[in-house]
């Protein structure tokens, strides 16, 4: 069954393991983003006594021996998934694994982060990558077929092309959101039901719950609505 990782982009550390609590059943991670934490110290800590997986994105991307590094101390603080920029390169890629494996005793997986769902063609073109975007996520992933991350977090619009390149990788898709909700930031957003009929392992799931009125219970609609999907 595939699963939903709430972001958890609030102020501060309290916020975030109230939200975390109150939404626990409903879902099967948390994603603790740049945010949070280079805010409060101790923000990986308290969301993993919550008691599910904690996804830190901290898409790192620096020389291969300060990435190493970096993710040793993450999976030393509970991190389960750790994200790095595939565009890295190989070397920066192994580093992270081997870093995040060290710290946290083999439990950790290293996610590639191919392009921002920020990013659409256009963005491609001026900051100087070969697109299209479908092109580009193909080439990365590619790479990442080669390198033992554990998966790779893309659009749902290029789940397909991600998997079809890099084979069983779990497919982790961010900007997913019920039909009523605004993109915000985001250029490559889809439905849920868009995300599963895709193939993706896990929906990274933020504003449409933690901005929500009852959040609680939008987790729980949103996992009622992923019954009878499976991981492809």
């Amino acid at each position: 069954m595939a699963g939903v990782l709430l972001a958890l982009d609030l102020e501060t550390v309290d916020e975030a393991v109230n939200l975390a609590h109150a939404v626990k059943p409903h879902v099967a991670g948390f994603k603790i983003g740049l945010g949070l934490l280079h805010g409060e110290p101790g923000s990986i800590e308290r969301v993993v006594e919550v008691g599910l997986p904690v996804f830190v994105d901290a898409k790192l991307h620096d020389i291969p021996a300060q990435v190493e590094q970096a993710a040793k101390q993450l999976g030393r603080r509970g991190a389960r998934w750790v994200t790095a920029h595939l565009s890295g390169g190989t070397g920066m890629l192994e580093a992270a694994v081997n870093g995040l494996a060290e710290g946290s005793g083999g439990r950790g997986g290293i996610l590639g982060v191919s392009i921002l769902t920020s990013l659409d063609d256009d963005d491609l073109v001026a900051i100087g990558m070969n697109g299209p975007t479908g092109a580009a996520v193909e080439r990365l992933a590619r790479m990442a077929a080669g390198v033992p991350v554990e998966g790779i977090v893309c659009s749902v619009h290029e789940v397909s092309i991600a998997r079809e390149a890099a084979g069983d990788l779990l497919m982790v898709t961010p900007g997913i959101r019920p039909s009523a909700v605004e993109d915000h930031d985001q250029k490559r957003t889809a439905t849920v039901e868009a995300a599963l009929r895709a193939g993706a392992d896990y929906l990274v799931v933020g504003r449409a719950i933690s901005s929500a009125a009852d959040p609680a219970g939008v987790a729980a609609a949103i996992a009622e609505e992923m019954v009878g999907y499976t991981v492809v």
